[in-house]
Protein backbone atom coordinates (compact mmCIF):
# COMPACT_ATOMS: atom_id res chain seq x y z
CA UNK A 1 0.00 0.00 0.00
CA UNK A 2 1.10 3.72 -0.89
CA UNK A 3 -0.69 6.05 1.61
CA UNK A 4 -0.62 9.31 0.20
CA UNK A 5 -1.15 12.37 2.61
CA UNK A 6 -2.26 15.47 1.71
CA UNK A 7 -4.36 18.90 2.97
CA UNK A 8 -6.83 20.79 0.63
CA UNK A 9 -8.21 24.18 1.14
CA UNK A 10 -11.91 24.25 -0.42
CA UNK A 11 -13.12 28.03 -1.31
CA UNK A 12 -16.00 28.64 -2.32
CA UNK A 13 -19.68 28.62 -0.97
CA UNK A 14 -18.79 25.37 1.10
CA UNK A 15 -19.89 26.22 4.45
CA UNK A 16 -23.80 25.88 5.56
CA UNK A 17 -24.33 23.38 2.77
CA UNK A 18 -23.40 20.18 4.62
CA UNK A 19 -19.68 19.85 3.01
CA UNK A 20 -18.14 18.47 5.86
CA UNK A 21 -20.83 15.64 6.69
CA UNK A 22 -20.55 14.86 2.96
CA UNK A 23 -16.91 15.12 2.84
CA UNK A 24 -16.43 12.83 5.96
CA UNK A 25 -18.87 10.34 4.25
CA UNK A 26 -17.01 10.26 1.24
CA UNK A 27 -13.31 9.60 3.37
CA UNK A 28 -15.32 6.55 5.30
CA UNK A 29 -16.71 5.02 1.80
CA UNK A 30 -13.10 5.78 0.79
CA UNK A 31 -11.63 4.76 3.70
CA UNK A 32 -9.62 7.44 4.19
CA UNK A 33 -8.53 8.76 7.66
CA UNK A 34 -8.26 12.77 8.63
CA UNK A 35 -10.84 15.23 9.32
CA UNK A 36 -12.76 18.38 7.91
CA UNK A 37 -12.80 21.45 9.16
CA UNK A 38 -14.42 25.21 8.84
CA UNK A 39 -11.94 27.55 8.70
CA UNK A 40 -12.94 31.38 10.03
CA UNK A 41 -12.43 32.83 6.67
CA UNK A 42 -15.28 30.59 5.06
CA UNK A 43 -12.81 27.97 3.55
CA UNK A 44 -12.91 24.44 4.58
CA UNK A 45 -10.00 22.59 5.54
CA UNK A 46 -9.45 18.59 4.68
CA UNK A 47 -6.31 16.92 5.83
CA UNK A 48 -6.46 13.17 4.64
CA UNK A 49 -4.72 10.34 4.39
CA UNK A 50 -5.08 7.04 2.61
CA UNK A 51 -3.93 4.89 -0.41
CA UNK A 52 -3.21 6.95 -3.89
CA UNK A 53 -6.16 5.41 -5.76
CA UNK A 54 -8.40 6.88 -2.96
CA UNK A 55 -7.02 9.97 -2.95
CA UNK A 56 -7.04 10.68 -6.45
CA UNK A 57 -11.17 9.61 -6.11
CA UNK A 58 -11.37 11.84 -3.11
CA UNK A 59 -9.57 14.61 -4.48
CA UNK A 60 -11.84 14.50 -7.67
CA UNK A 61 -14.95 14.36 -5.39
CA UNK A 62 -13.49 17.69 -3.49
CA UNK A 63 -13.50 19.27 -7.09
CA UNK A 64 -16.89 19.16 -7.22
CA UNK A 65 -18.74 18.96 -3.43
CA UNK A 66 -21.83 17.83 -2.26
CA UNK A 67 -24.88 19.26 -4.24
CA UNK A 68 -25.69 22.30 -2.73
CA UNK A 69 -21.89 23.66 -2.89
CA UNK A 70 -19.76 25.56 -5.17
CA UNK A 71 -16.26 24.81 -4.52
CA UNK A 72 -14.16 27.48 -7.11
CA UNK A 73 -10.81 26.61 -5.90
CA UNK A 74 -8.84 23.61 -3.88
CA UNK A 75 -5.72 23.73 -3.42
CA UNK A 76 -3.85 20.63 -2.19
CA UNK A 77 -0.69 20.21 -0.04
CA UNK A 78 1.46 17.34 0.65
CA UNK A 79 1.53 16.92 4.56
CA UNK A 80 3.18 14.75 6.77
CA UNK A 81 1.77 11.13 7.75
CA UNK A 82 -0.42 11.48 10.94
CA UNK A 83 -1.95 9.27 13.28
CA UNK A 84 -5.62 9.41 12.59
CA UNK A 85 -8.04 6.32 12.80
CA UNK A 86 -11.22 7.46 11.50
CA UNK A 87 -11.93 10.07 9.13
CA UNK A 88 -13.79 13.05 11.74
CA UNK A 89 -15.18 16.42 11.83
CA UNK A 90 -13.06 18.79 13.87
Amino acid sequence: MYQKCYKFTVSGTVQGVGFRYFTTMKANELGLLGYVKNLSNGDVEVLASGDKREMEAFECWLEKGPRLANVSKLKKEEADSFSFTDFQIT
